[in-house]
């Protein structure tokens, strides 16, 4: 093994740069931190990007979903339809608001939820299918939208990877009945924490109550010269409201989106021509029809021509200064769900066999060209010294006639 003294490489820091500092110290000076008219032009602004008729800010990206759910009225007794390789807030809040999540099992290629599955799960009680645009290559949405309009479903996007993407020319935010995105640290667009929601306005507004105590008016309009000290509670809401701090980072990072995007397909370029020739990996889809937003650069392992397994070749990696991760453990491992729903990991193969084999390798804008070099080294490295060697085993009577020839 060769060790690397340069310095580490993360898969995904956030890039924050001048103009997001210089916003922020301007809300500072100014009168409104809290919601105010910096989320509203957030949301405006997000809205005429992604061309979806309005937009709700909220704190997280998990608040989306719940908010979502909860304007389309879900709740006890429901079923949403929803896939295990995704992060755990996609199926709590399904759980937070007291229907059951049913897990369906993925496509091989994209690792994205498999619409007949999705056919085949639907009870009396499904409600809703959340498909989750896994590593932001988007789901085949046609086929999730028809199932949903033949037994008059609901689809609420899981869009938090998927910022901007597109479906046959269709940005991810315009398909479904809502769609939520993630603003996360990690996230291709980043307000440290937060997320937005999108849908018609009728959704909206009502999503809109749902996010801030279920109040009938919000804070910015109870305490503005134009608004009112009356409010009235109508809905047990949640907290859920985006601040105008989180909300300048927004305003900076979706004018810097395209060029984030351009330096992102550059690195995923770089990756796909290094590593398509490498047996010892399998490189991510990208179907013809869809543009990823390329999230997360996620590698198989052909764990069949290794000498090591997937937890060792991070730890390589990691020794090479170079930062992975792994994008998902799918949800039915996981003790609560497992256990209260009484999942074998075998129960769902494809999300299973394939979680024990990828790697997330470093994905970001900051990434140099000496960084993806540095990577690419790397990968190849581990890939080559832990390379599985056909052993050759003669018989006896093989190797006495070798020896008599």
């Amino acid at each position: 093994m060769t060790s690397n003294l340069k310095a580490f490489i993360h898969f995904s820091p956030p890039s924050i740069g001048e103009e997001e500092i210089t916003e922020v110290i301007d809300t500072l000076r100014s009168d409104w931190i809290t919601t105010g008219p910096k989320v509203r032009r957030f949301e405006e602004e997000f809205s005429s990007f992604t061309g979806a008729p309005e937009a709700l800010a909220v704190n997280s990206g998990t608040d989306a979903m719940m908010v979502g759910l909860a304007a389309l009225g879900i709740g006890p007794g429901d079923e949403v339809i929803t896939t295990p390789m995704t992060f755990c807030s996609t199926v709590h809040v399904i759980e937070h608001l007291g229907a059951r999540p049913v897990l369906v099992d993925v496509e091989p290629d994209t690792l994205n939820i498999d619409p007949q599955l999705v056919e085949r799960a639907i009870t009396p009680n499904t409600r809703a299918i959340m498909p989750v645009h896994l590593y932001g290559h988007p789901c085949e949405m046609d086929s999730v939208m028809e199932i949903a309009r033949q037994n008059n479903l609901f689809v609420v996007e899981d869009a938090a990877h998927a910022l901007p993407a597109h479906y046959k020319g269709r940005m991810i935010g315009t398909i479904g009945t809502m769609t939520a995105f993630s603003f996360y640290a990690t996230k291709n667009l980043t307000t440290a924490e937060g997320g937005m929601l999108t849908g018609d306005s009728i959704l909206i507004n009502r999503a809109r109550l749902w996010s801030l105590h279920g109040m009938s008016r919000d804070a910015y309009k109870r305490y503005s010269a134009e608004g009112s000290w009356y409010y009235e509670v109508v809905l047990p809401g949640f907290k859920c409201n985006m601040t105008d701090i989180q909300a300048s980072l927004g305003l900076q990072q979706l004018k810097k989106l395209p060029a984030f995007q351009t330096r992102r397909r550059e690195v995923v370029q770089a990756y796909n021509e290094a590593f398509q020739g490498i047996p010892e990996l399998e490189i991510p889809v990208e179907r013809p029809e869809v543009e990823s937003s390329w999230h997360l650069y996620v590698v198989r392992l052909n764990l069949d021509r290794l000498s090591i397994d997937r937890a060792r070749y991070i730890e390589e990696l990691k020794a090479r200064n170079i930062g992975t991760s792994v994008h998902f453990i799918p949800i039915h491992l996981h003790p609560y769900y497992r256990d209260k729903y009484g999942y074998l990991p075998e129960d769902i193969p494809i999300a299973y066999g394939n979680y024990k084999r990828i790697v997330t390798l470093p994905l970001h804008p900051r990434l140099s060209e000496e960084d993806v070099a540095r990577i690419i080294g790397a990968v190849k490295e581990v890939s080559a010294v832990f390379r599985r060697r056909k052993m050759w085993r003669m018989s006896s009577e093989q190797s006495k006639k070798l020896r008599r020839s």
